[in-house]
């Protein structure tokens, strides 16, 4: 009787579960449930030692595969990218020599995604100039974005400086069990002629030699050469130079090459959208790699540093992004939901060139114009590096804690105006700032060695730092729109992630 009452009831709510399956609603909870599960297992290991290695293993696994029906029915990419990041990390992990040997694959993503940076930038800032004429507009731009670098960096290098100094994580380290590795020479931040002027300098002129040299290297010897390489202030300066020629060109002669920019540029953007579809391959075999090439041991010795890092970009982004989008009314959902994408890609590839395409195409769909998009956001990957200032300056002062140096207020502002300057033009090559860290501390004469036990957990110092630089030039994008007049609200508020 119990069975046949139970099956009419099923019967008659036949359609509610239906329902639920037509909304998908099986496809979240059963992962939902397995990651609750193997959290509850992650606990009861880690505190009381009770649960085995292998039942550990295939509940990660099994957690994992889960999700890979979700994601299929989600049908999104940052869905997509999201899940590879997760499964690179159980990868690298679980199979340390296997997630090695897919290096080449996120090299290969990266290279591809390069080879969009030059000509996007060349057509979009081309048109954005020539396409207009507005050459004041131009001027406008250029002192109103570096006022706002300036001041974003700035506040980003004394959080920073706050935060390192309030952790004390490099006091009370036992630096002789940090594992010896081979740092790059201070001198690879230098070109061989630079290094043979600056040996014939005093020490004193040094910084003067350096600031100018940065000016000298912004313009471009060989476009070509420059696109190839993939400097990207040199496409920039070029670029501007180029456009405001064109500009001053009359209409008939100009009409043809801004045509012609105007084409590239749309042309890149449907590049970049096909690109984008090998994206979870590169950044899931990019995480992998990160893992199983460094582990997890180190951060038992520099956890502290970690946090204080992690918790210092924080503040930054919640304490000083946050309140300057609140403050000019800009839709933080949808925001969040235009940089979701490009900020994953920059977190897993640790390259803010690898985002570079996709935050171009996301924030002109979220309402900046083109000629804007195209201006502030190169400048801002030389010029405005907030996540890397802020990292640079704690992570040299936490190099003097640890080696037992105590360094006054003065010393350590003087340290940080230094990085300043000497920090423009790295955030797009990966771990670049370890050595713009080296040749600084070497200045102060702050010991080398210390910074071995940085390079442990830079990798992942850099995920952090690259996604604080993409989001600041993200939002650097939609203040100079706003500043001009010219955002486009209505457009923000309907933005979707397609």
């Amino acid at each position: 009787m119990e069975i046949i009452f139970i099956w009419l009831f099923l019967w008659n709510h036949k359609t509610l579960y239906r329902s639920i399956f037509m909304k998908r609603k099986l496809f979240t909870f059963i992962p939902l449930a397995l990651l609750t599960i193997t959290a509850v297992l992650i606990a009861l290991s880690f505190f009381f030692k009770i649960i085995p290695d292998n039942v550990m293993f295939a509940a990660r696994w099994i957690t994992a595969l889960s999700f890979v029906l979700y994601a299929l029915r989600k049908k999104s990419l940052t869905t997509w990218i999201l899940y590879s990041i997760v499964l690179g990390a159980l990868l690298g992990h679980d199979f340390p020599d296997l997630a090695k040997s897919l290096h080449p694959l996120s090299q290969g993503f990266i290279k591809l995604v390069k080879t969009i940076v030059g000509p996007i930038l060349f057509a979009t800032l081309v048109y954005g100039i020539a396409g207009h004429s507005d050459l004041k507009q131009v001027g406008r731009m250029a002192w109103k974005s570096l006022a706002y670098f300036y001041f974003a960096s700035t506040v980003a290098l004394f959080i920073g400086l706050l935060a390192i100094n309030i952790t004390q994580a490099g006091k009370g380290i036992d630096m002789s069990h940090v594992p010896e590795m081979e740092l790059p020479s201070k001198d690879s931040a230098l070109s061989a002629s630079d290094a043979a002027e600056l040996k014939g300098l005093p020490e004193n002129v040094h910084w003067i030699h350096q600031t100018t040299s940065f000016f000298r290297d912004a313009f471009p010897e060989n476009i070509v050469k420059s696109i190839h390489e993939n400097k990207v202030l040199q496409i920039v300066v070029f670029a501007v130079i180029f456009g405001i020629g064109l500009a001053q060109v009359n209409e008939k002669k100009r009409k043809p090459l801004v045509d012609f920019v105007d084409s590239l540029a749309e042309t890149m953007f449907k590049y970049t959208h096909i690109v984008m579809y090998f994206a979870p391959f590169g950044v899931g075999s990019a995480m992998a790699y990160t893992v199983g090439h460094m582990g997890i041991d180190i951060l038992k010795n520099l956890g502290m540093l970690l946090m204080t890092l992690y918790g210092a970009l924080t503040i930054f982004l919640l304490c000083v992004l946050l309140p300057i989008a609140l403050y000019l009314k800009v839709p933080i959902r949808k925001f969040i939901s235009a940089i979701e994408e490009p900020v994953s890609i920059a977190f897993a590839t640790t390259s803010s060139d690898a985002a570079l395409p996709l935050v171009m195409t996301n924030m002109e769909k979220f309402g900046v114009p083109r000629k804007i998009v195209s201006f502030v956001v190169p400048t801002g990957y030389s010029f405005n590096l907030d996540g890397t200032t802020l990292y640079l300056s704690l992570a040299s002062i936490f190099v003097a804690q640890a080696a037992g140096m105590d360094l006054s207020i003065g010393q350590q502002l003087l340290i940080c105006l230094t990085l300043m300057i000497t920090s423009k033009g790295v955030a797009a090559v990966p771990r670049a700032s370890l050595i713009i860290l080296i040749a600084t501390a070497d200045q102060f004469g702050l010991p080398l060695f210390v910074i071995a036990a940085i390079l442990g957990i830079d990798e992942l110092m850099d995920m952090a730092r690259t996604s604080v630089n993409v989001i600041g030039n993200c939002l650097a994008s939609v203040v100079i729109a706003k500043w001009e007049g010219e955002f486009d609200q209505e457009k923000a508020l309907a933005y979707t992630n397609d």
